[in-house]
Order: C-alpha cells, then sequence, then structure tokens
C-alpha cells in the first residue's frame, strides 16, 4: 500500500505561504525568497485562486519586458493548478510530477464537501521522504543480514 501524502504533511507542515491576486510579483518573489519555497498560493478571501511559481517568473514575468513591481500575481499565475488529496499515495505523486513537469502541488481535502487547502507538497519534499524511506530500509536490511 503506498504511504498517503498526509504523512509528508504532517511531518514537514501544513504552514500555507500565500500571497494576495493583487501583490505585486516582486512582492511575490520576496515572500518566496523569505521563505525558502519554490511557489506561493495565490488566496481571495481564505478561497485559492492560483498558484505563483518559480516557473511562472520565468515563461511570463521575464520573458514580458515588464519589471515585476509592474505586474501583478493574477496576471501571471498559473489558474487552476493540479492539486492531489492528503490520501493521494507518494508515488502517485511522484508520477504526476513527472507526468505533468511541475514542481508544486496543492494539496486540498475534499471529504467535508468543500475543498479545503490544507497544505502544499513539493517535489523535494517527497524526494526527502523517499531518500529517509529507502535509508531506513537499508539500515533495516544490514541489521536482518547481521543477525543471521
Amino acid at each position: 500500500m503506498s504511504t498517503p501524502i498526509s504523512i509528508l504533511l504532517n511531518q514537514k507542515g501544513s504552514r500555507i505561504i500565500s500571497v494576495l491576486p493583487s501583490a505585486s510579483v516582486a512582492d511575490a518573489v520576496r515572500v518566496m525568497i523569505q521563505h525558502r519555497v519554490g511557489s506561493v498560493v495565490v488566496l481571495e478571501d481564505g478561497r485559492m485562486t492560483g498558484i505563483f511559481t518559480e516557473r511562472d517568473m520565468l515563461n511570463r514575468v521575464a520573458v514580458s519586458g515588464r519589471t515585476p513591481e509592474s505586474i501583478r500575481v493574477e496576471e501571471v499565475m498559473t489558474r487552476h493548478p493540479l492539486t492531489v488529496r492528503p490520501e493521494t499515495g507518494v508515488e502517485q505523486v511522484m508520477a504526476l510530477f513527472t507526468d505533468r513537469r511541475c514542481r508544486h502541488l496543492p494539496v486540498v481535502d475534499e471529504s467535508s464537501g468543500s475543498p479545503v487547502l490544507t497544505g502544499m507538497i513539493s517535489i523535494g519534499d517527497v524526494t526527502r521522504w523517499l531518500l529517509e524511506s529507502y535509508s531506513a530500509e537499508t539500515e533495516n536490511l544490514r541489521r536482518y543480514i547481521g543477525a543471521s
């Protein structure tokens, strides 16, 4: 059985770094730098309206000829981003990162009937978890072989 992504969120924390749609791209980038993250969720009235990522900065802002101070996040954010549920398995999330060529996925819980943003998972979070899991498995195998 695949480990649900909620386990990773519990370990890393479910703090959501966000900006308003009206924030300038420069402000969003400052928030990303301050928190050492590659994306921010765009929230308006507590509701996710999009996501702004490093890739959005490169593909939509850097080539626009405009300054980041003059562009609002809502102009260049990714609207309707791909999301995952807390029960989505780690392997499925890795496949989404690979197939969809994305690095950040909002985690949305819909069990109460209305979608609730519960956290953000990144490819780095999943890679770190996999590395720790494989290291623990390797250590267990060493102990087993040593005990034989």
